[in-house]
């Protein structure tokens, strides 16, 4: 079996996870607790609803939504699973992910929620969520778990994507299944790399994961074209910029730049070492790019070229957006307004 590494906020989070969540299988359906400081605690995405307002998500089943970045309200939600992806397509339609495979479903705009999935006893996360209408959308984690749905989330459905094996794992597990069926079962539950994002833009999806994994697709993930391999480490997210280039950012503070059709890949000098867990546009199409130990970094020229600006408190810097003229970032202590230079 093949191990993979997870990033800097994934990695604690599994790990405890995967030691609690089968024991404590009751637990994790619990409603979440209350807490008057949600929005100072550890938050893992953030994500706008319909442009007028903002949720955030985070640990022990928080989720915090806000008018002003300022004040935040916090939801009462049905798990105590730490969550970890947020998608909105409306108003009022979204959808978080999290540990336990949990999928949770809004239809008020973030004010009340309701469990669609909780599977505790994969003991594996779900990173990220995305849909392309109101029924149709998909779901993806650790060790390539991937879900998918055609209501609405009513129900969702496993998907293992044999496409993403290389030759030798794909002829293995060929052989397994035809030896030993449990064993195939359970192979395919571990054999895949992390799945860390998808990301929707134009008609495409994009896929980035771990051994350099970069993969796009026409027909809404149901078959994926992978990219060449440019680079064995870890990619956390992915941008379509305004000149329709990718951005690629990961470990080690590395970025590679290429066009919409996923080729010519080329790396950029990022000036940090730091990793990198995430890219956004500002509304005046600046790219900022989030990264561990507090860095920022931004660029004016389509990500050609970027300048630090260093978080004075070094903390990381994990999901953002640009909202009101302004980025909002979630940390490991909460939410945080960041003046951009």
């Amino acid at each position: 079996m093949r191990h993979y590494y997870l990033s800097f906020f994934a990695a604690c989070l599994f790990s405890l996870s995967s030691a609690l969540s089968y024991a404590q299988a009751n637990d994790v359906n619990q409603s979440s607790r209350i807490e008057p400081l949600a929005s100072k605690s550890l938050l893992l995405d953030i994500s706008t609803i319909a442009q007028s307002r903002l949720v955030a998500v985070g640990q022990h089943g928080n989720i915090l939504t806000s008018a002003d970045a300022i004040s935040w309200q916090q939801a009462k939600v049905p798990t105590q699973s730490t969550l970890t992806g947020v998608y909105f397509i409306d108003n009022n339609q979204g959808w978080v992910v999290g540990h336990d495979a949990t999928i949770l479903h809004t239809n008020d705009g973030g004010l009340t929620w309701q469990l669609q999935q909780s599977l505790p006893q994969k003991e594996k996360p779900l990173f990220d969520v995305v849909f392309k209408d109101a029924l149709h959308g998909i779901a993806v984690g650790a060790y390539g778990l991937f879900y998918r749905t055609v209501d609405g989330g009513k129900s969702w459905h496993n998907e293992f994507h044999s496409e993403f094996l290389n030759t030798d794992d794909a002829q293995y597990i060929a052989e397994l299944k035809a030896e030993d069926e449990a064993a195939y079962q359970d192979e395919i539950g571990s054999i895949l790399p992390h799945f860390n994002r998808v990301i929707k833009a134009d008609n495409m999806l994009y896929l980035v994961g771990e051994i350099g994994l970069l993969a796009s697709s026409s027909d809404f993930g149901q078959h994926w074209q992978m990219a060449n391999e440019i680079y064995q480490g870890s990619f956390f997210d992915l941008l379509l910029t305004p000149e329709q280039s990718l951005l690629a950012v990961g470990l080690r503070g590395h970025i590679f730049r290429g066009n919409a059709e996923m080729k010519n890949w080329q790396q950029v000098n990022s000036k940090t070492r730091a990793l990198l867990n995430s890219a956004l546009l500002t509304d005046d199409n600046r790219i900022i790019v989030l990264g561990n130990n507090g860095v920022l970094l931004t660029s004016k020229d389509d990500g050609q070229s970027y300048q630090v600006q260093t978080q004075k408190d070094g903390k990381a810097l994990i999901a953002g957006v640009w909202f009101n003229h302004q980025l909002v970032a979630v940390s490991d202590v909460g939410i945080k307004i960041i003046k951009v230079k």
